[in-house]
C-alpha cells in the first residue's frame, strides 16, 4: 500500500512542476491502486491533491524583494540620483573646478619658490661682499659736489647709492653710461620712491671743476650728483672702490687727453656697504630690476634726507 501511495505522489509531482511553468497545464489522469477500498480512497485523495496543486499558482518560497528602476526608488538618501552617483564615479575625484584650482595652486607655488630662490641669491651676494677675507669695496671720502658743497661718505648713509666713475670730456662711453643711469634711476624711483642717490665721481679733477660738472650733468638728469676734489682725494676714493684710472703723464695746460678708467656702477646699501657691481652687460631695464629687487629685500629703514629728497 505504501508503495502505491509513493508512486502516486511521484507521478503527480512531475506534472505539478510542469504545470507551474506552462501557461496551460494538462490535467493529470487519475491513478487507481489495486487492493481494498482503503487503498482506493488513499489513491483518490492523492490524485485530488495533485490536481489541486496543478491548478493552483506556484507558491514563492520566502518573501522575495522586488526591485524597480522607477524615479521614486532611484533616489538616494542624500538627494542624488543613481545616475548622478554613477556619473561622479566615472569622472573620479577630479572635475573642471578642481583642475583649475590645482593648476592655479601649482603656478602660485612655482612663482613663490622662484622669487624666494632669486631673493636668497641676491642676499647671498650682498652678504658675500661683507665676508671676512673679501676685498672691501667703498670707504670713507671727503669730496665736493657740483654746487661746491662738501659731500662725504656719511651723506650716502640711509639710502641706496649708485656710484659711477667717469669724466666730462669722455667722448662716447661715459655719455652712454650716464644715459643708462638716468633710465635706471627713473625706473627705480617709480617703483621704490626716492631712495636712490645717483652719483658720478670724476676721474679727471684737473678739468672737472664743480661748475663744469654741474653744466655737464644737467644734460642727463637734474637729480644727478657730481663729485670732485683734489687729485690725491680722487685717487684715494678710486682706490677705496677698486677703480682703475690712468691719466697720461706730462700733460700741458689746455691740452686735450683721455682718461682710462673702469666702467662699472657700484651699488651701495644704506649702511654704506657694497652690494653689487653692475657692468656694461646689463641693460638699463635689467639693472633697474636688480636694484629695485635689492631695495625691496632691504629690511632696515630708508631715511629720506631733506638735502637729497
Amino acid at each position: 500500500m505504501l508503495r502505491h501511495e509513493l508512486k502516486s505522489i511521484q507521478a503527480c509531482a512531475r506534472p505539478t512542476y510542469a504545470a507551474s511553468h506552462a501557461p496551460n497545464p494538462t490535467r493529470l489522469p487519475r491513478t487507481f491502486a489495486r487492493g481494498g477500498s482503503g487503498q482506493s480512497q488513499i489513491s483518490q485523495a492523492s490524485s485530488t491533491r495533485c490536481r489541486n496543486a496543478a491548478n493552483s499558482p506556484p507558491k514563492s518560497f520566502g518573501s522575495a524583494r522586488s526591485f524597480t528602476s522607477s524615479t521614486a526608488r532611484s533616489k538616494m538618501g542624500s538627494g542624488k540620483t543613481v545616475e548622478e552617483v554613477r556619473s561622479r564615479n566615472r569622472s573620479g575625484p577630479f572635475s573642471l573646478t578642481s583642475a583649475v584650482i590645482f593648476v592655479a595652486a601649482g603656478a602660485g607655488m612655482y612663482m613663490y619658490f622662484t622669487y624666494e630662490k632669486e631673493r636668497m641669491y641676491r642676499k647671498r651676494i650682498a652678504e658675500d661682499t661683507k665676508g671676512v677675507g673679501r676685498p672691501k669695496v667703498g670707504g670713507p671720502f671727503e669730496l665736493v659736489d657740483q654746487d661746491g658743497m662738501p659731500f662725504t661718505s656719511e651723506d650716502m648713509k640711509g639710502k641706496y647709492s649708485l656710484v659711477y666713475f667717469g669724466f666730462s670730456h669722455c667722448p662716447d662711453i661715459c655719455p652712454d653710461e650716464l644715459d643708462k643711469m638716468a633710465i635706471m634711476y627713473d625706473t627705480v624711483t617709480k617703483r621704490c620712491g626716492k631712495v636712490l642717490l645717483p652719483i658720478m665721481i670724476t676721474c679727471d679733477p684737473a678739468r672737472d671743476t664743480p661748475a663744469v660738472l654741474k653744466e655737464y650733468l644737467k644734460e642727463f638728469h637734474p637729480e644727478f650728483i657730481g663729485l670732485t676734489g683734489d687729485y690725491e682725494e680722487i685717487k684715494k676714493t678710486c682706490k677705496e672702490y677698486r677703480v682703475y684710472f690712468s691719466t697720461p703723464p706730462n700733460v700741458k695746460p689746455g691740452q686735450d687727453y683721455l682718461v682710462d678708467h673702469s666702467i662699472y656702477f657700484y651699488l651701495m646699501d644704506p649702511d654704506g656697504d657694497f652690494v653689487e657691481a653692475i657692468g656694461r652687460n646689463f641693460t638699463a631695464a635689467d639693472a633697474a630690476q636688480l636694484i629695485g629687487d635689492h631695495i625691496t629685500d632691504w629690511t632696515g629703514s630708508l631715511n629720506k634726507k631733506d638735502r637729497w629728497a
